[in-house]
């Protein structure tokens, strides 16, 4: 078994593509992770897509022949050349790919560091995919992990302190161009994740926003959350409003643009909307005193961001690198653990035999049985010591591998039935069961 990740980020493709390749329509991403598992090689998978990135987190039996497939159903989904996909995306595979999925989740990897909204993301995506039956214990071994390495960045250094989202980075490039907030009125369309903490900086800075979504309970929910700074306006009044104020934010979850040059008038006052959303929300529109922020657009802000973590940043990765390096001896031990039972078992198995084979042959009184079990059961327990010994001293060995096969091939252990003894099961899986018992 191998671990895979293929991925697209704001590091190595631009919003163009990230918007065709965005799988955060749910029936368009179930469609896709369906075409993967109809694949030999592909055991289970994971997809996340944001604003920022689209990772193909995959378990597979054999890197070599499922990487050109992904590439080939990826293509299809997005309408992006195979070729163009393939020159972009960048390949992580078994240390590699748990090391890039660690550093995924504790934010490191992200557009903006520190930032805390990934986790949520990340889980969601897993939910998803483990709710759909795309992936079981394989990858909920690694997102267990994964979970448990953020928490220990977040607990451990100062990076996620004061954090700041892609919303906080937009109000502060607004900030950056007006000087002073306090006193203006801003249109937020989405009331989502990001729309809410658009509005949430927007009123920490004193101004006044408009919650705007196809939902209006979920408009009217979120702005009865925010306070008396926010106010509510029908959808339906998008043509009307966006013509109206000087600052709009949009975080729509739309698979295409909600804002177009049809509906825009050209006004004598400076306007400056930022579409934090992928796909975009807003067409890209040539008008006077109009100026348009997608994601991208807000790099010398994130840079900023980047130089005063750097220091968090180093010490953060020395805790991925030593997770990652714990998750794979875990893993080792995973497939010793049962090995050893497994041996133990028929140890105790032959002697019982042979014990029994005694007694009805007369060389052993029936009365004696439990006395010449105990000697028995104590001898190969004695004999069996130093191998489990030295079997879990060289799981943290790099020829582990090579010796733990030999072992499985010496006692005729099948791999797959040494697996199966483990009963592990993540955090999510325990929690779902619970919950379906109760």
């Amino acid at each position: 078994m191998h671990y895979l990740t293929i991925s697209f980020t704001h590091k190595n493709t631009d919003i163009a593509i990230r918007e065709k390749l965005s799988l955060a329509d749910e029936e368009k991403r179930s469609y896709f992770q369906e075409s993967l598992a109809n694949y030999e090689h592909t055991n289970e998978s994971i997809v996340l897509s944001t604003c920022n990135r689209v990772e193909i987190i995959l378990s597979v039996s054999n890197c070599e022949n499922i990487i050109d497939k992904v590439f080939l159903e990826l293509s299809k989904t997005s309408g992006v050349p195979k070729g163009e996909l393939e020159s972009r995306g960048d390949i992580y595979e078994d240390n590699s790919a748990i090391h890039h999925l660690f550093s995924v989740i504790s934010s490191l990897d992200s557009l903006v560091i520190g930032e805390t909204q990934i986790v949520g993301q990340l889980k969601d995506a897993y939910k998803f995919s483990y709710e759909k039956g795309f992936c079981d214990q394989k990858l909920s071994r690694a997102m267990h992990h994964a979970f448990k390495c953020a928490a220990s960045v977040r607990s451990n250094t100062d990076i996620s302190k004061n954090s700041i989202s892609i919303s906080s980075v937009a109000v502060s490039k607004a900030k950056e161009i007006f000087g002073n907030l306090g006193g203006l009125t801003a249109l937020v369309i989405g009331a989502g994740e990001m729309g809410r903490l658009a509005a949430k900086h927007l009123m920490a800075n004193g101004v006044n926003v408009i919650i705007m979504n196809r939902n209006a309970q979920r408009a009217e929910k979120l702005a009865s959350e925010l306070g008396d700074m926010a106010s509510v306006a029908s959808f339906s009044k998008l043509n009307e409003y966006v013509n109206r104020y000087r600052l709009l934010f949009s975080a729509t979850g739309a698979p295409h643009t909600i804002i177009n040059e049809d509906i825009v008038e050209e006004k004598e006052f400076e306007r400056h909307w930022f579409d934090i959303a992928i796909p975009r929300d807003i067409e890209v529109i040539e008008i006077k005193n109009l100026h348009i922020y997608a994601v991208d657009d807000l790099k010398e802000v994130v840079n900023n961001n980047i130089s005063q973590r750097e220091k968090q940043a180093k010490i953060a990765y020395s805790i991925i690198s030593k997770s990652t390096m714990e998750f794979f001896k875990w893993l080792q031990t995973l497939c010793i653990d049962p090995i050893i039972k497994e041996m133990r078992i028929r140890a105790q198995s032959c002697s019982l035999h042979e014990i029994n084979r005694a007694i009805k042959k007369g060389y052993i009184d029936e009365s004696h049985k439990k006395e010449v079990m105990k000697i028995v059961h104590h001898a190969f327990n004695g004999f069996l010591h130093t191998p489990t010994i030295k079997l879990k001293e060289v799981a943290e060995k790099p020829e582990a591998d090579v010796i733990v096969q030999a072992v499985q091939y010496i006692f005729d252990i099948n791999e797959d039935q040494a697996k199966k003894l483990n009963m592990y099961k993540c955090e999510y899986q325990m929690e779902n069961n619970m919950m379906e018992t109760k």
